[in-house]
């Protein structure tokens, strides 16, 4: 055997081992949280430090990261192989004096935050869910509520990942615009290894729900009543000109007694927790009644260790302009016979202006409009496009992890950044290892 012959043979030995079953996970066919989507590959393998992730990266010519399963579309999906980092969930370093959480990937918020509040921070703002990861809802723009509150990505002061080739990449906000072009990434720059997070004092919250809130008031006080607390939630069924329920989420201030009005805007006070679908169990809701509780347990609508939502559901989402908010509930909620058959329950709440990229809420704040559907794919596949006709004029934008059928065309012509991002793109992944079907349509299909 010659000395060249020997090389090789040693290199593929060594990629066998990186790569080997022992990683894989086995069993049924993998499926998304909801079960909507089943995965175009059985192959997982499992990282649990920083050289298997290079190994891995550069031993394979084609693969995704997969998270916490989360995405009801194939934003996430691979024909090839997939890379999980779920074992990669510690916390690196905490930094009081910058107010500075540094993490691995695979941590999910749901463990972030208790250790957070034990320490004396808190983070910004969270989404309905507390299940998912970190890095997968920042790569997504996934939001939270409030007027005054970015998304989840905006609290990203720093990252790190691989390139597909094995480089390191560090990015802050101290890197200018590449920054902002790679926290919401979908996926498609490198691996993130490292996420640092901005955080502040911890706090404590209550929230309050309020039943049948009259369309004809959310039409002529919408901003009074989005900006009412901190974080606010409004679930309707489209049916009967109303809101079904108001979530009301309110930070306390020490000094500052806060009594619940007998009335908000036409609804009354719920006597009991409520679920946002009114039909299920509160029990998997986080505590209302004006209940004081820690940050991390009242911004959440869902515990942990609990069944999130439905359950079984499939999820759209749409995010219009503020200033275009009232005529696009209104476009809505004018297909309500249409809608209604198919609908669980939808969610509407606002966020925050924000300088990523590729964020629904890039230079704008948003209203967005979510709708949990009954898993009828066929049904709900033909109310999509019915849906985005009457919400194009208001220049839609899909959540990037959620069911949607606007064309490429159309998001090219939202997303002013895009072609900067794709040129970000093809810097640190030339050989597209992490491309998929869902990128090529909707990211680099955009520009064919």
């Amino acid at each position: 055997m010659n000395k060249r012959t020997f090389l090789k043979l040693s290199s593929m030995l060594t990629a066998m081992r990186v790569l080997s079953p022992r990683f894989a996970w086995a069993g049924e066919k993998l499926k998304n949280w909801a079960g909507n989507i089943e995965y175009s590959t059985e192959q997982v393998y499992s990282a649990e430090s920083l050289k298997q992730v290079k190994d891995f990266v550069t031993a394979k010519e084609k693969f995704k990261v997969l998270g916490t399963h989360h995405c009801f579309n194939n934003i996430a999906d691979s024909k090839n192989c997939f890379l999980s980092l779920k074992k990669m969930d510690k916390v690196i370093a905490l930094d009081p004096d910058a107010r500075t959480v540094t993490i691995e990937p695979g941590i999910t918020y749901g463990q972030l935050c208790p250790y957070l509040d034990s320490k004396g921070f808190a983070l910004h703002n969270l989404a309905s869910l507390p299940h998912i990861s970190v890095a997968g809802a920042c790569s997504t723009a996934t939001h939270g509520s409030g007027d005054a509150n970015g998304n989840l990505a905006t609290a990203v002061a720093a990252i790190e990942f691989l390139t597909p080739s094995g480089d390191t990449v560090q990015l802050s906000r101290s890197s200018g615009e590449t920054f902002y072009g790679a926290v919401v990434g979908l996926g498609a720059l490198g691996v993130i290894t490292k996420i640092t997070l901005d955080i502040q004092p911890a706090y404590q919250m209550r929230q309050y729900v309020y039943e049948n809130l009259p369309f004809s008031e959310l039409k002529q006080h919408f901003d009074d009543i989005m900006s009412s607390a901190y974080s606010v939630s409004l679930f309707t069924d489209w049916q009967k000109q109303r809101v079904n329920e108001v979530w009301l989420k309110s930070r306390i201030q020490q000094g500052k007694p806060y009594v619940p009005p007998h009335e908000f805007f036409g609804a009354k006070p719920a006597t009991k927790n409520l679920h946002p679908i009114a039909e299920l169990s509160a029990e998997n809701c986080t505590p209302q009644m004006g209940v004081p509780g820690p940050w991390y347990e009242r911004l959440p609508h869902f515990r942990m260790g609990f069944t999130p939502s439905a359950g079984k559901e499939l999820q759209s989402e749409y995010f219009v302009p503020r200033r275009h908010a009232v005529e696009a509930i209104l476009a809505v909620e004018r297909l309500h016979e249409q809608v209604g058959p198919h609908l669980l329950i939808s969610e509407i709440r606002s966020i925050a202006a924000d300088k990523l990229w590729m964020s629904t809420c890039y230079k704008e704040p948003r209203v967005t409009i979510h709708f949990t559907w009954k898993q009828d794919w066929p049904a709900v596949s033909k109310l999509l496009p019915v849906i985005e006709t009457e919400l194009a004029p208001f220049d839609v934008r899909p959540h990037w992890g959620k069911l949607f059928t606007i064309s490429p065309e159309k998001l090219r012509s939202s997303y002013e950044k895009l072609p900067e991002f794709i040129e970000l793109c093809r810097r640190y992944d030339p050989k597209g290892k992490l491309r998929n079907d869902f990128l090529e349509r909707n990211i680099f299909g955009a520009m064919a």
